[in-house]
């Protein structure tokens, strides 16, 4: 029979199966289940708020006021959700972390909205945590002289993966559009997309996997299977997005120029499917990953990023940052590889590519 349990990480409905030694389940009862629990049959009970604006038939404006750091909109059951930092390549900040979150959960709650669009302004979809509030966050690590723990970490680190674990969470398919730098947190975000169509000129890869740092999301094995994600997670290397798709990572790789449009069409076809069937597929497409233990590789994911980051090479390269400044430090961590700011001084050398959390 099917039950439903909840996620420690996430507080979403997962759903589990269990086998029963005498009794046989009523298809009818399970589907009555899975609508009360889970809500796949009709999701017409589940609460929505109406746009304030719209602009024609089919296409509609999000309620006002608008997020500081997304642009939102609706049109033919798609909804996109754009990140709006361009000129800072998007990095992630508690704001946008706040405002995803909401937005994700706004358009998984609308009726309208049958598949959501996550995509990107500027040359870069996301490269990683922004330096302005993490190295503050770090300047209050080391004024506390508090002894680092692994709960404390942990409810600072919760509500990031939270946010990008909404993403997989969703009733509603996620399609990923990603331009440009695609790393560190970027990676833990997009990867919990259920589709990534990325650009030709698009690079992925973690490069804190080299010190300070592992995948909160722990993605990695699920999208590529395990020595494909080994491979890229013990070095860091970049990931170009051609080697990126032949290795799973992605689904497939477009014309920078037909990015949006190539990725828009996919999500307006999905749309046309009705809402309870998408989630029910969704729902059966995950279930895998679930039964070989997603949450736990999370959870384990999450704490071991903190420990990376207070390891005695995390605390050198602090300690090396603070001496020479961040974007020094990450470029001597990857001169040796040759790639990210040290291939090319852009993106990767504006914002840190990777977490910076007390």
């Amino acid at each position: 029979m099917l039950l439903f349990s909840s996620d420690p990480m996430c507080g979403r409905a997962t759903l589990t199966t269990v086998e029963s030694r005498n009794t046989i389940a009523d298809p009818r009862t399970a589907a009555t289940r899975v609508q009360r629990l889970y809500g796949v049959i009709d999701i017409s009970s589940v609460g929505r708020r109406q746009s304030e604006r719209h602009a024609g038939p089919g296409h509609s404006a999000y309620p006002v006021p608008m997020p500081e750091t997304l642009q939102l909109e609706t049109e033919a059951g798609v909804r996109s959700i754009i990140l709006d930092r361009a000129t800072q390549y998007n990095t992630i900040t508690p704001t946008l972390r706040d405002e995803l979150g909401a937005a994700i959960d706004e358009a998984d709650a609308d009726s309208d909205v049958h598949v959501i669009f996550l995509g990107a302004n500027g040359p870069a979809f996301c490269a990683g945590y922004g330096l302005d509030w993490s190295t503050e966050a770090m300047a209050a690590e080391a004024a506390s002289r508090r002894a680092w723990d692994i709960p404390t970490d942990m409810s600072f680190m919760k509500p990031f993966v939270d946010t990008y674990m909404k993403l997989w969470y969703a009733r509603k398919p996620v399609v990923a559009a990603v331009q440009g730098w695609c790393i560190g947190g970027g990676t833990d975000m997009v990867l919990c997309a259920d589709i990534i169509i990325a650009a030709e000129g698009a690079s992925f890869g973690y490069p804190p996997a080299r010190v300070w740092g592992t995948p909160t999301t722990a993605m990695w094995v699920y999208r590529m299977g395990a020595e494909r994600a080994k491979r890229y997670l013990f070095t860091g290397d970049e990931i170009p997005a051609a080697e990126a798709a032949r290795n799973g990572l992605v689904l497939e790789v477009v014309p920078d120029a037909e990015l949006k449009e190539r990725a828009m069409a996919l999500a307006q076809r999905m749309a046309r499917v009705p809402v309870n069937q998408l989630a029910m597929l969704k729902l059966l497409c995950n279930q895998p990953a679930e039964s070989m233990g997603l949450a736990a590789s999370r959870t384990l994911g999450t704490v071991f990023d903190g420990m990376a980051r207070h390891s005695q090479e995390g605390i050198d390269f602090v300690r090396r940052a603070g001496e020479v400044g961040f974007r020094q430090a990450v470029r001597e961590r990857d001169d040796p590889f040759g790639d990210y700011g040290s291939r090319s001084h852009d993106a990767s050398q504006s914002e840190e590519d990777s977490p910076r959390k007390p």
